[in-house]
Order: C-alpha cells, then sequence, then structure tokens
C-alpha cells in the first residue's frame, strides 16, 4: 500500500501571516529607531519582505506594506544624514614618528563614521536623500505608489522651470513689449505668384518678404526660454525654417491641420497647413496628460483665417505661462496679449 504523500509547502495564508508578522515587527523597530544603522537594517529588511511577498503573490496589501515601511526607513535614514556631522572616518592616521623611527598612528581627537562604515552604499544615500526631501504629501503618494520618486521629481523640476520662466515675463520699461514665453505667429507671407493671386493676397492684408520678417525683433518680445507655434503653408516650409532660426528659435516638431475642403495647388492641391513648435533656452514641455494630437481636423476658413481650436490647444499645454499672438488682426483673444499693425490691444 502506497502512503499519500503530504506536501511541505506552507499554504500562502501561513506565509502571508509570517510575512505579515515580520514587517509589523519592523514597523515598531522603526519607531524607535534612531541612528542611520538601524534605519538601513529595517530598509533592507522590508525590501527584502516586498521581494519574498512578491515572488510568492501574497496579495498588494503586503507588497504595499512592504514598501511603505522601506519608504519610511530610506526617508527617515536620509533625515539622519542630513542631521549628521561631517564624517571623519574612525579608522586612524598615519603621524609623525616614533621613537625608533618607525610611523605610528593617532587617531582623530573625534571621529565620526563614512557612511560606507555605516553600511550605507552611495546610491542607496542618494534615494534616501530624495527621499527625506518631499513633502508628506509628495512622500505618501510614493507610499501608497500612486507615484513614483521619479514622477515627483519632473515634477518638481517642471515647477522650479516654470517659477523661474514667469519671473522672467517683465516689462523692463513701459516702450518695451512684455516678454512672454509662448508666441503664435501667423507670418504675412508673400508668395511669389503670378500677378493676379499676389495680387488677391494683398488686397486681404499687406505681405511681408522673407527678409522682412526674419529681421523683426522677435526675441525681444520672449522670455529666454520660450517656445513659439509658427504657421506655414506647404511651399514656405523652408522659408518658416529660416524665420525659426532668425527668430532665434530651434525646430522641434509640427502639428497638421488637415481642412475639410481642397485647395489649389501646382503639384498637389493643397488640404493641410502646418503648424511649426520651436523653442528657445529651456522651457519645460507640457505634462502628458496635456499633448494633443499632431493633428488638427478642422473646417477650412476665411482667407488665411486659422482654426480657434488652437488658442485652447496652446492653452491646455503651457496653462502656466503668458501668451502673445504675433501678426494678429483685431483684438486678441482673452488672457492674451497681441502684436502686430492691425492689432486693436497690446
Amino acid at each position: 500500500m502506497t502512503k499519500k504523500r503530504t506536501s511541505t509547502a506552507l499554504s500562502t495564508t501561513v506565509l502571508k501571516d509570517r510575512v505579515v508578522k515580520a514587517l509589523n515587527d519592523s514597523s515598531q523597530r522603526l519607531a524607535i529607531a534612531v541612528t542611520i544603522p538601524q534605519h538601513k537594517v529595517i530598509a533592507d529588511l522590508a525590501s527584502a519582505q516586498q521581494v519574498f511577498a512578491t515572488r510568492q503573490r501574497l496579495g498588494e496589501d503586503v507588497i504595499g506594506y512592504a514598501y511603505s515601511i522601506k519608504i519610511d526607513a530610506l526617508a527617515g535614514l536620509g533625515e539622519l544624514m542630513e542631521q549628521a556631522p561631517k564624517a571623519t572616518g574612525t579608522r586612524g592616521q598615519l603621524k609623525g614618528r616614533g621613537v625608533s623611527g618607525g610611523f605610528h598612528q593617532n587617531p582623530p581627537e573625534k571621529t565620526f563614521p563614512t557612511l560606507a562604515e555605516q553600511g550605507v552604499d552611495k546610491q542607496t544615500a542618494h534615494l534616501a536623500r530624495k527621499l527625506a526631501a518631499l513633502t508628506d504629501v509628495e512622500r505618501n503618494a510614493v507610499k501608497a505608489r500612486d507615484k513614483t520618486l521619479a514622477e515627483i521629481q519632473t515634477i518638481k523640476v517642471r515647477e522650479q522651470r516654470v517659477e523661474r520662466v514667469q519671473s522672467l515675463s517683465v516689462a523692463p520699461n513701459v516702450e518695451t513689449l512684455e516678454p512672454v514665453p509662448v508666441l503664435y505667429a501667423d507670418p504675412p507671407w508673400r508668395y511669389e505668384h503670378v500677378k493676379t493671386e499676389s495680387r488677391a493676397i494683398e488686397n486681404q492684408y499687406p505681405s511681408m518678404s522673407l527678409d522682412e520678417i526674419c529681421a523683426l525683433d522677435v526675441g525681444a518680445s520672449s522670455t529666454a526660454d520660450a517656445v513659439l507655434f509658427l504657421w506655414a503653408t506647404s511651399p514656405k516650409l523652408a522659408e518658416a525654417m529660416q524665420v525659426v532660426c532668425a527668430w532665434g528659435f530651434t525646430y522641434r516638431t509640427s502639428m497638421v491641420w488637415v481642412k475639410d475642403k481642397i485647395g489649389m495647388g501646382y503639384y498637389v492641391r493643397q488640404q493641410h497647413e502646418l503648424l511649426l513648435i520651436a523653442t528657445k533656452g529651456s522651457l519645460p514641455t507640457p505634462i502628458a496628460a496635456n499633448r494633443p494630437s499632431s493633428v488638427i481636423t478642422a473646417p477650412r476658413l476665411g482667407h488665411s483665417e486659422k482654426p480657434s481650436e488652437v488658442y485652447a490647444l496652446i492653452e491646455a499645454m503651457y496653462p502656466e505661462f503668458k501668451k502673445r499672438e504675433l501678426f494678429i488682426r483685431g483684438e486678441p483673444r482673452q488672457g492674451w496679449l497681441g502684436w502686430g499693425n492691425e492689432c486693436t490691444l497690446s
């Protein structure tokens, strides 16, 4: 008669209970920990329990509990590191010669162990300092795994850059345009068509040559860190790139406006226009949630008129910054500044 085998593997419930008990012990130890080594040991234990709970599939509650303790231990480690006196090392130093001519060791009067001597490597120290610098709200978001530390750091860096750019949006005097970080331009391109076509454009608005557009001191109306949205038709794409450079910007990408009606053209019948996006300095890019599609689908409007949706897209991409529309005809959009010989408000 064959004996029935009994499994020696512990059940998930038993493993889970053991891990939770160990984590409770770590949490209690953390509450009374006062030294760097104590925090490092607790962080290592919690990290090991997190890995074990993940491999054994003990549930997100247990994994999250271990992760939370690890974050608290590392943050506490970082705070202690900031408070600790400058490390001198505990090993003695060779100083002078003895009576017999040999060197003897004289340890410093007061020594402080280095982080390495306390079991903290550079990578752990770097992470601990970053966690210690977080606000309570930010740290709780990391502990709850709502945001990663990298995501929070990205947000913080972007906020700092935004504040710096905003501080530059101050006009030096009343005769100078207030510099703004966001520019939107639809230049009055001059086309080298046959006379009848050229005259038709001139009847709509006075056009400008490429040299005249490039010579405009657009840099004076923008901050050192800025973004430019520049309209260009396909035939004017090469010239538009020259304008981008002349105004001190670097081309980054583009959007395309697809119209509902087809137009004229010598090689193909045009049904789209390009909105070039260029930057200078280090203006923050839009956050991921505010990045629109590169395709704008909107009806064709009056001569040179652009879709009103573009204003909303730019506002959503850069809600923090002041904006100016160049070559505007009429009154600027609410919340925008304007510039142009037909602008009714500056």
